[in-house]
């Protein structure tokens, strides 16, 4: 029960990761507030947590607006007496490539995703420093906000943001004692389901049969719930110290990423102009090219997806 007498807010609470989140922050002994634009899906939620014991309300709106973020620090201080605790996982996809993606398939993502973690957390922090409190704020972001993925440039730009933001934070947050990270879930959600490399994974979680290990370990790919347990602890007092990080987590698999550092350095007396560029500048950039978007391994053939 290392989360007794917290209290956490989740956005995006009402299935999925979300509500895995506010499970697990619950069953450690924490008092909940979830909240989601879907009034029967929190209904549900919060019941079920109660049914086991928990203490959790349910706060709906849709996140972006700092009329929201304050709603739910509200909504927390008024049903628990104070709050502890943040995770922003509220988020929508809207997936088109470059040329076909609208202003509003741009701005509706960006503002869930980005600014909802913005609004949220800025709202969590000015109670945390307000009152005292060496509070903790976990933001989710996403293996496409770290390296990119076809189809998703508003989606990608809103995890990166708001990894950067965490970096910043962390800097910013460290004086008032408030830890916040950055979790990279890699799990079979709605987002994902439709996903043909992972159809055998789909298909063994909804017969209720364990997951290939190829998926567990090779893709760190897993349920909702064995993401939730990193969440918990980042939290968590025992998290104290921990901040400004950047954690995967899937299957059996938990990663620390790096912040981006430089693969190769080269010094040129006098700067690096066009010629010096074209002579020895290319050849270096070239020799050093990364690789954009996820790079899977070969699926064994029993689990190749079905045509």
């Amino acid at each position: 029960m290392s989360l007794k007498d917290k209290v956490v807010i989740i956005t995006g609470a009402g299935a999925g990761l979300g509500l895995a989140y506010a499970k697990e922050i619950a069953r450690q002994g924490g008092s909940v507030v979830l909240n989601d634009v879907d009034q029967d899906a929190l209904d549900k939620a919060v019941g079920e947590i109660r049914e086991n014991g928990g203490r959790a309300v349910a706060v709906v709106a849709a996140v972006g607006s700092s009329e929201t973020a304050q709603q739910l620090v509200d909504a927390a201080v008024t049903e628990f007496g104070h709050l502890d605790g943040l995770v922003t996982n509220a988020g929508i996809l809207r997936d088109k490539s470059f040329l076909k993606m609208s202003d509003d398939d741009f701005d509706a993502v960006i503002a869930v995703h980005l600014r909802g973690t913005f609004t949220c957390a800025r709202a969590a922090y000015e109670h945390f420093k307000s009152n005292g409190v060496e509070g903790r704020i976990v933001c989710i972001g996403s293996p496409t906000g770290q390296r990119g993925n076809f189809g998703q440039t508003n989606y990608a730009a809103a995890k990166a943001g708001i990894v950067g933001m965490v970096r910043t934070w962390a800097l910013e947050m460290k004086r008032a004692g408030v830890c916040v990270n950055a979790v990279i879930p890699v799990a079979a959600t709605a987002m994902t389901r439709t996903v043909p490399f992972f159809q055998k994974a789909i298909e063994a979680i909804d017969s209720g049969e364990e997951i290939p290990e190829f998926f567990r370990r090779e893709l760190g790919f897993g349920t909702a719930e064995d993401v939730a347990g990193i969440v918990a602890f980042l939290c968590s007092p025992d998290a104290a110290g921990i901040s400004g990080q950047v954690i995967g987590v899937g299957g059996d698999r938990l990663q620390v990423w790096t912040h981006p550092e430089p693969v190769v350095e080269e010094y040129h007396s006098g700067g690096w102009d066009y010629a010096t560029l074209l002579g020895e500048g290319k050849d270096l950039i070239v020799g050093n090219l990364q690789s954009v978007g996820e790079k899977f391994p070969e699926l064994p053939t029993e689990l190749q997806p079905e045509k």
